[in-house]
């Protein structure tokens, strides 16, 4: 026998703290070791997959005696990663050999139509080493340098990397040019002071070829690994791969799909985009951020701070790919461990959410094609007439004169400045829309917005320096440039002139991600890389000016190519300022394009959806998508805006809006009214009621919404927020939560009187009876006649409730009813957050009440914990009690006897209380 020695290559592990694998060595992506046999060199590599490959000299051979191709056939579909990405191309073995990777031909042709890759990177593909690491106050700092050229054009040869642990549930990584400054997301985040002590994760690195490896230091989970495919960085390619530790991943906006997206070899594309909500497609918003649910019930979130045109590739693996086209990579990941907890890390990263204005949570009704003011004042006032919940008009642009900005038809709307001044009198609101393109085509003189912007250059320019002309309502228009300070101060002397006019409440900003009805421009784009760059993500129309402006363009802070995806948000941060300056009260916008940092500026609304039941149903993962994003003032256009609504949908889908952060019922030009008076009186009966009832529950949702605001929790909340061990609950998109406290099951179906609805185990207790069911986690089929949606409520909890009135204003003065649902224990535990519902910072100031209610050993209390002169006003009429096994004898209010009725379902309650919130009382059963 040959004797042999062993070599070892210089595979780095740089640990932060944890375990690492099984076998105590790092997880990269091939573990190299070199043996002498005689005189000839024997390489062993050993892939993640766990094939084992031999190399002699210049001939491979796998453990069976299969040569050099062997290893590209070795490696699993699931885990091959694109290597020729271009949608517009037929990719073919010599194209793909040429980029050095693997092609496997047609064996099964419909392979590449279902994702499979036939190109894809081998094991050995050349990408980045990394030198040495230094370490730094918050982590450490290194530098990778490029093997060889790739394929890209303009790959840059030294990268910096930067790891920070920034607290011991967030980790910050950052690549990006070591030698030339690049673009980043001018986005306000923190910055940490100090290193996290005890970090909930622990950090790897394989040196050659560069890869990150990122651990749960409990479990052991690998969270992040992208030693399985190379990483890119070229002036306008960047990617980077990883695996998944499972399949259950959410996020990724904007999307109209299931909430659980779909790992089949998926490709979700991410620039903002004007176009009707469909599936595959790119929409309005941008939100690079994804929340993964582990094994066991962990979860952790990933957000890519990069506002350039991306992609996110997804396959079965499960792995995830980000391509994108500009910037750096720049990345935090959120440790949780619960989803609660990824949500509310991730926005102390981009901000939490503005408190709304209570008025804001009312219902809201508009639509295209209000010919007149006084037709607009007459659907407010057959609203009172059958004396239907209303807090907001609002007017589409039917309004201007010929769609321009700030302006008022004297003919058609002459009447509108009264119809405010009711609105006003009668405690409701009113919103107009304002769209960015700013008509160019008036004469000199005539028409000051345009005229004043070009005297003080607010508008994005052209490659010449010229205001860039696109085509919107008003015709041909210029696009003020938001990243400009100067056109905050244009923005707000515009606003506040029309508010002389039209006192208006809030802001509807739509056409913002901008929209432009010819692409690119009147002059169309330059052929230059901005406009055609080397690798294009497969958005629709596959171009970067498709119904927009172009990409080269020139804004104040960089180029449009860079800053596209954030135009919605700069104008909603220059809209939300000027109302507050305009109002000196919170202001109120509902924005169509977003971006993350969105909700502490804006809500949001699900765009121009059709009024088919399909629709309704997509709704649902939209909102709780945007709740994941931090946009918790979310909903879709009731009854739809495209197409004829039906009245059964537009009583099912009133029935769901009513749970909507954000509720609007809106719909387009020349289709039938779909205001809940425009129906049957049974129909609107049912509307009616479903408006009621969320009337009746703003003081939970608005306690809600402080929560939002003050630590960002989510408002509508998908079940496995709760239920995080239950994987039933990981697919549930039918069904979502208010909170932690009311789980709702719409009907979504037409023709049908019941609904199937999902119950995590516990009791569970009708929201209108009192009545419980005791789950084991299954499913229930549950009456669900025209006239009635099914609410529960969760075990443990305690609900305020208040009499509803004809807006906010009137309701917030009604009394409460306060509803106790025991839990198995019989104990429960609620809240109540209260303030002036308009002012600025109130609970910054101090300005707000607070109380907690409690129910412990058969009695109920309830606990002033800050107070203001609002909650003087308020008084307890009723409570009542849920799962009360056995009949009281007695029930005293503050030690006094006090009668009360008790049902054979168990439910106790006590009324004619008349008990000031403002002092603390108890109601004890025995």
């Amino acid at each position: 026998m040959k004797s042999y020695q062993k070599l070892t290559t210089d595979v780095s592990q740089i640990t932060e703290a944890g375990e690492d694998g099984a076998d105590g060595k790092p997880l990269c992506h091939q573990k190299l070791s070199a043996w002498w046999l005689g005189g000839g060199l024997l390489m062993v590599a050993t892939l993640l997959s766990g094939v084992t490959v031999w190399v002699l000299g210049q001939i491979w051979w796998d453990q069976h005696g299969v040569p050099l191709w062997s290893k590209c056939t070795s490696v699993p579909e699931n885990h091959r990663f694109d290597c020729y990405p271009e949608r517009s191309v037929i990719v073919t073995r010599e194209l793909c050999e040429s980029r050095g990777c693997c092609f496997v031909d047609g064996k099964r042709p419909l392979d590449r139509i279902n994702g499979v890759p036939w190109c894809f990177y081998p094991p050995d593909f050349a990408s980045y080493i990394l030198g040495s690491t230094n370490e730094t106050d918050l982590g450490l700092v290194g530098f990778l340098t490029r093997e060889r050229k790739t394929y890209y054009p303009k790959d840059i040869e030294k990268l910096q990397l930067s790891v920070e642990f920034e607290t011991d549930s967030r980790l910050h990584v950052k690549i990006a040019d070591a030698i030339n400054p690049r673009y980043e997301v001018p986005l306000d985040v923190p910055q940490a002071t100090k290193r996290a002590e005890n970090p909930l994760y622990s950090v790897e690195f394989c040196k050659e070829p560069f890869g990150l490896i990122v651990k749960r230091r409990v479990s052991g989970t690998v969270l992040l690994n992208t030693t399985v495919a190379p990483l890119f960085f070229a002036d306008q390619f960047l990617q980077i791969s990883t695996v998944l530790p499972s399949t259950f991943l959410y996020g990724l906006g904007e999307h109209q799909s299931d909430l659980l997206h779909n790992l089949e070899w998926n490709t979700l594309p991410l620039w903002a985009r004007d176009v009707p909500p469909s599936e595959s497609y790119n929409l309005y918003g941008v939100h690079p951020f994804y929340l993964l649910m582990e094994k066991d019930g962990a979860a952790h979130g990933v957000f890519l701070l990069n506002s350039n045109l991306m992609e996110v590739a997804l396959q079965p693996a499960p792995a995830l790919t980000w391509r994108t086209t500009g910037g750096i990579l720049d990345f935090y990941i959120f440790l949780g461990p619960d989803p609660n907890l990824v949500v509310q890390q991730y926005q102390q990263v981009i901000g939490f959410p503005a408190m709304p204005p209570f008025w804001g949570l009312g219902f809201h009704l508009c639509r295209w094609g209000y010919g007149t003011s006084n037709e607009t004042w007459e659907i407010v006032k057959a609203m009172r007439n059958f004396q239907i919940p209303q807090d907001a008009q609002w007017n589409d642009i039917d309004y201007m004169n010929c769609s321009r900005d700030f302006t008022v038809d004297s003919e058609k709307f002459a009447s509108l400045p009264q119809m405010v001044e009711d609105l006003h009198k009668h405690g409701q609101s009113y919103v107009l829309i304002v769209d960015p393109g700013i008509s160019s085509t008036q004469p000199p003189g005539s028409y000051w917005p345009y005229d004043e912007g070009l005297k003080r250059a607010v508008f994005i320019n052209n490659t010449e320096g010229k205001p860039l002309i696109g085509m919107v309502w008003p015709g041909f228009s210029a696009y003020p440039d938001f990243t400009n300070p100067t056109t905050h101060q244009w923005w707000l002397e515009n606003l506040k002139h029309l508010h002389t006019h039209v006192p208006f409440d809030g802001v509807w900003i739509d056409m913002n991600e901008p929209s432009n009805f010819i692409d690119g421009s009147t002059e169309s784009c330059p052929q230059g890389d901005l406009d055609n760059p080397p690798y294009i993500p497969g958005i629709l129309g596959g171009s970067l000016s498709a119904r927009t402006i172009c990409a080269s363009a020139k804004q104040s802070l960089s180029v449009h190519y860079n800053l596209h995806n954030l135009y919605g948000l700069m104008q909603a941060k220059a809209t939300s300022r000027a109302l507050v300056e305009i109002r000196g009260k919170r202001p109120f916008v509902i924005s169509r394009s977003t971006f993350p940092s969105q909700g502490r500026y804006s809500g949001h609304w699900l765009g121009d959806n059709q009024s088919e039941w399909k629709d309704m149903f997509w709704s649902i993962p939209g909102l709780l998508s945007f709740s994941l994003f931090g946009v918790p003032l979310v909903g879709a256009d009731i009854c739809g805006f495209f197409n004829s609504t039906t009245e059964e949908l537009c009583v099912r889908w009133t029935q769901l809006g009513a749970f909507y952060p954000f509720s609007r019922n809106h719909n387009t030009l020349l289709e039938k009214a779909q205001d809940p008076t425009a129906f049957s009186p049974a129909a609107r009966t049912a509307m009616k009621a479903a408006l009621e009832l969320r009337y009746t529950l703003l003081p939970l949702l608005y306690s809600l919404f402080h929560w939002a605001h003050l630590q960002g929790d989510t408002v509508a909340r998908p079940l496995f927020f709760e239920f995080p061990k239950d994987e039933a609950t990981y697919t549930l998109d039918k069904q979502f939560l208010w909170g932690r406290v009311l789980l709702v099951t719409p009907v979504l179906e037409p023709g049908v009187d019941s609904v199937i609805g999902y119950f995590p185990k516990g009791v569970w207790y009708d929201y209108y009876t009192g009545s419980s069911v005791n789950s084991s986690g299954e499913s229930l089929k549950m009456a669900a006649p025209l006239n009635h949606i099914n609410v529960h409520l969760r075990e443990g909890t305690i609900l305020p409730t208040q009499k509803p009135g004809g807006s906010t204003w009137l309701t917030r003065r009604n009394p409460l009813t306060l509803i106790a649902a025991l839990s198995q224990t019989s104990n429960a535990w609620g809240d109540l957050y209260w303030d002036d519902g308009d002012s600025l910072d109130t609970f910054e100031k101090g300005d707000y009440s607070y109380l907690v209610f409690n129910v412990t050993q058969n009695t109920f209390i309830s606990t002033i914990l800050h107070s203001s002169t609002e909650v003087t006003h308020l008084m307890v009429d009723k409570l009542s009690v849920y799962g009360v096994r056995e009949e009281p004898k007695t029930v005293t209010v503050s030690g006094k006897n006090w009668p009360f009725t008790y049902l054979t379902n168990q439910v106790l309650h006590v009324s004619n209380l008349q008990l000031p919130l403002s002092q603390g009382f108890s109601v004890r059963w025995l």
